[in-house]
């Protein structure tokens, strides 16, 4: 019988939506599946709820990083969120109204709060089935466990014992990786594709991501990365950020001598590229810009990580050996000089990012979920 799939995320960071997206196009390739459907869930909550949920958030991550610490930090109790569970579902009159409407054959949630209302829906017999849940980050934050779940996909292993110390069977959690877009299982060429994206396919090449809102201390960043020796090229990706596009255009155009050129990027749909092309990456440790890198192999330099679950996925890649983590900002041209001055380093961090990567993280799920 020919399966109904809905697929729910929030966009709170884009991260959660893009692993939903991308699990998208694997459902759509199943024989199982009749269609897919992706809803971002705050399109269908209350304009209040929506603003806490994604302004609230990014002004945090850019304004009091440390606030948004504490708050991972003080709400990370399993079982215990409550009270934030009755507000998701006051707020969330519409989605509920068009979830019951829809009645899919199967839910999958990439973000914990659709995954909640609709466990509270199951429960009450105005669903049929209870959704699936794929953490996208590496750890799990006690939001992320909710009740009349059927299933849980996680990063790793660790995570996995640690979701069944509370309560949860372990034949219910499926050690998969967070899912990439199906492109970054393509093998790509590094010389050939920094042509194609009009680099210099002989220098060293550094990508720098500020993220799809465009978030980050990046042109302090980049002033730092000019003091390297080595001959290389900046790629830096600006995101939806249109005003810190043009400050590092500025940036590049008054650095026209010395051994590092920057080509500022704006939003782009080819971080798959990119990253191909790409020797390191400079970024916040966000689970599903992690997940793409290591499915490239691509080694990371994790810069300003957001305090709670970016600093728990930092502590994965650099015990893993897929990459290192600068501290303070003044020190960062030295300590990337160090790694490429270190005989084998780099290296070793590529084997160990392609060890790490789950490319086919979303054929598994969707394997597990509907047979092979």
């Amino acid at each position: 019988m020919s399966k109904r799939v809905l697929l729910l995320s929030a966009s709170a960071g884009a991260g959660h939506v893009r692993a939903a997206e991308a699990l998208a196009k694997d459902f759509a390739t199943h024989p199982a599946v009749a269609s897919v459907e992706h809803w971002d869930m705050l399109k269908y909550t209350s304009a209040v709820f929506r603003h806490i949920y994604s302004k609230v958030y990014l002004d945090l991550v850019n304004k009091a990083p440390g606030v948004l610490g504490w708050v991972y930090e003080r709400t990370d109790t399993p079982w215990g969120n409550k009270g934030t569970q009755w507000m998701e579902k006051f707020n969330s009159g519409p989605f509920i109204k068009a979830a019951k409407a829809y009645q899919p054959d199967l839910i999958v949630c990439t973000h914990f709060t659709p995954a909640n209302v609709l466990g509270w829906l199951y429960s009450k017999k105005q669903i049929a089935v209870k959704p699936a849940v794929v953490v996208t980050d590496l750890d799990c934050h006690g939001m992320w466990l909710v009740k009349h779940v059927e299933r849980y996909f996680v990063a790793l292993q660790e995570t996995k014992v640690y979701m069944e110390h509370f309560g949860i069977e372990a034949d219910r959690i499926s050690v998969t990786g967070i899912p990439v877009d199906p492109i970054f299982r393509t093998p790509r060429d590094k010389p050939a594709t920094r042509k194609t994206l009009g680099l210099d396919p002989a220098r060293f090449t550094i990508l720098v991501s500020a993220g799809g809102f465009g978030v980050g201390p990046m042109e302090g960043l980049i002033a730092e990365l000019l003091k390297l020796k080595t001959p290389s090229q900046v790629v830096a990706i600006a995101g939806k950020s249109e005003d810190l596009k043009k400050k590092l255009e500025k940036l590049a155009a008054k650095n026209t001598t010395g051994p590092v050129k920057i080509h500022p990027i704006g939003f782009t749909k080819q971080m798959d590229e990119y990253m191909a092309a790409a020797d390191i990456l400079i970024s916040k440790p966000g689970g599903l810009t992690t997940s793409e890198a290591m499915a490239r192999g691509l080694p990371m330099c994790v810069a300003n990580p957001i305090p709670g679950q970016e600093e728990r996925n930092a502590d994965h890649l650099l015990e893993a050996g897929a990459a290192i983590r600068c501290n303070n900002l003044p020190s960062l041209g030295w300590k990337l000089q160090n790694l490429l001055d270190t005989p084998g380093k780099l290296d070793a961090m590529r084997t160990a990012a392609k060890n790490f990567g789950r490319p086919n993280a979303g054929k598994e799920i969707v394997s597990t979920l509907l047979g092979n």
